[in-house]
């Protein structure tokens, strides 16, 4: 018997804003899936249900194992903050059901439940900042490449959407919300008012109302949205109002309107509009009685006029393409000019495939040399960039319909090419230069093996050629330790977060020829065993043994109150 998903969004974390069906369908579930803070705003509203919390990273593997348990009949609540549909889990539970051949009818039930999002519960903090046209655009670079989030915001711009902005900066992801603002003031008023909401509705929210030119003066970070506004948007008694535009048909302060109500939806009453061909006079509030119809028979001969014109045409519409109507729009708009369609021409059309990968000078050798370095730039050009990492690589990304050339241009440099992701990495040291060079092939061979082999999460073997290990081995998720011509080996390191640690000693004085054997076997029970998106150090500690190697906690900080209680 199948079970039900249900993809709830519960707003921005306060109980208020939960909407009561939220509440039912969280008390009414077997099991609870999310983030591990997402779990923690709910939590005065769980029974005893089952819950399963993941990391932030690990969106791939909640879907999946939500999807699973469905499938054996449980009713699983997949939460999100904010709405579900909207950078939230909705969209990543369908993509699971459909690469399993999921269907409506023969599938697994699934519920979306909305939810308040963050571009809602931060306008409402701000006034009414969103009150016409607008988008929301995120700035995380994770999943998009920034070259087409950039487009996104020079087209918002250019188009004077008000603007929400969603995860702008991280402590890694400095410069998007810099290059964000200086997109925008190519086309807005250093003076457009902006909004920056920390934590909306929660115990730290924390509001600001700023300006375009001042908002990076201001705290931001992964809990902000920012809100930009149009050229219209105001700032009045500390709150950002954009109008809606009712203004052009009513006088506010007026009881007697200039307009009567059967003419404000008309085209003369428009000027601005697509369809308006001529402007008659409108009949004022003082006209008499025998003039409106007058007046009205004119208005119904010049509109029977235009529906005319615009059947006539219909023929010739109906065989333009979409993007022809778009830039002879774009024609209309500019004027002629020539300087704008070039770069909107291509934003229109389909975006190219960015290739990304990692090079290095090789498994021992951190030298590049200058013809490598001038090859790798002329190949490069301006179609990608180049980012160092702290894993000794350059990490390339580069818009190329022909991935296969350029690999084997790179390749006849000299140069180690890796893919980028979820695979098994060796991170060795420089071996002193090379001077100590004794256990360099136990590396390479141990690379020839497994390095680049897909496994549930990026998995980083480290390997130092002496005992200083000053590369830093024994922090990776499996390290190797070349000492008194033997191998030291440490498993499940946690190179990041507020518990990293290094990884656990197992094993001293293996032999040199069961040290590739040994590794190999540890790499691949992972990869058969390892959840999706689990990472080594997790999958040590689940299965509590691997090759004969007992998992041992790691004991964290302990800090004592002082004698005298301060």
């Amino acid at each position: 018997m199948l079970g039900k998903l249900l993809i709830i969004g519960f707003g921005p974390g306060s109980f208020e804003h939960i909407t009561k069906r939220a509440r039912e369908a969280i008390q009414e579930s077997d099991i609870i899936i999310g983030y591990n803070t997402y779990v923690d705003l709910i939590a005065g509203l769980l029974n005893d249900q089952q819950v399963v919390r993941t990391g932030m990273t690990e969106e791939v593997s909640r879907a999946q194992e939500a999807v699973r348990q469905a499938k054996l009949g449980k009713k699983v609540a997949v939460i999100s903050s904010g709405d579900a549909g909207v950078y939230g889990m909705a969209g990543l539970v369908y993509e699971v059901l459909i690469e399993q051949g999921w269907t409506q009818a023969e599938g697994v039930e699934v519920e979306v439940i909305p939810g308040i999002s963050a571009v809602h519960s931060a306008g409402s903090l701000l006034g009414a900042p969103i009150m016409h046209d607008s988008c929301t655009i995120s700035l995380s670079d994770h999943l998009t490449p920034w070259e087409l989030i950039a487009k996104r915001v020079e087209a918002a711009g250019m188009a004077d959407f008000v603007i929400a902005l969603y995860n702008p900066r991280s402590g890694r992801r400095t410069r998007q919300i810099v290059e964000t603002q200086r997109i925008l003031l190519q086309y807005r008023s250093p003076e457009t008012p902006v909004g920056i909401v920390k934590s909306a509705y929660r115990d730290r929210q924390h509001v600001v109302v700023t300006t375009l030119a001042d908002m990076l003066n201001h705290d931001i970070g992964m809990l902000t949205t920012i809100i930009i506004g149009n050229s219209a948007t105001k700032l009045y008694d500390g709150l950002m109002i954009t109008p809606r535009g009712y203004q052009r048909k009513y006088t506010l302060g007026a009881d007697i309107q200039p307009l009567k109500p059967h003419q404000r939806l008309q085209t003369e009453a428009e000027p601005w509009a697509l369809e308006q061909t001529e402007v008659l006079p409108l009949p004022q509030a003082t006209y008499e009685e025998e003039d409106w119809d007058e007046w009205e028979e004119e208005a119904e001969v010049s509109i029977k006029a235009s529906a005319k014109s615009v059947v006539s045409s219909a023929g010739s519409l109906a065989s333009t393409s979409s993007l022809q109507l778009a830039m002879e729009a774009l024609q209309l708009v500019t004027k002629g000019s020539q300087t704008a369609l070039p770069e909107f021409s291509q934003a229109l059309t389909a975006t190219r495939s960015i290739f990304e990968f990692a090079v290095s000078p090789g498994i021992a050798n951190k030298k590049l040399s200058a013809v490598q370095l001038c090859a790798l730039g002329e190949i490069i050009g301006d179609r990608g960039d180049i980012e160092y990492s702290p894993h000794h690589q350059l990490i390339v990304r580069v818009q190329t319909e022909d991935p296969g050339l350029i690999t084997s241009q790179l390749s006849e440099l000299g140069l180690l090419l890796s893919p980028i992701g979820d695979v098994a990495q060796l991170k060795a040291c420089d071996f002193c230069n090379l001077e100590k060079g004794q256990s360099i092939p136990y590396a390479e061979a141990i690379h020839s093996r497994i390095g680049n082999m897909e496994v549930p999460k990026e998995l980083k073997i480290g390997f130092n050629g002496c005992g200083m290990a000053c590369y830093g081995a024994v922090q990776q998720d499996i390290g190797i330790v070349y000492r008194k011509e033997k191998f030291d080996l440490f498993l499940g390191g946690k190179t990041v977060g507020r518990n990293a640690h290094p990884a656990q000693p197992v094993a001293e004085g293996i032999e040199p020829d069961q040290l590739v054997d040994l590794v190999v076997r540890i790499v691949e029970r992972y990869k058969t065993e390892g959840h999706p998106n689990e990472r080594f150090h997790k999958y040590f500690k689940r299965v509590k043994e691997i090759e004969g190697y007992r998992h041992q906690e790691m004991v964290g900080f302990v800090i004592e109150n002082a004698i005298c209680g301060d």
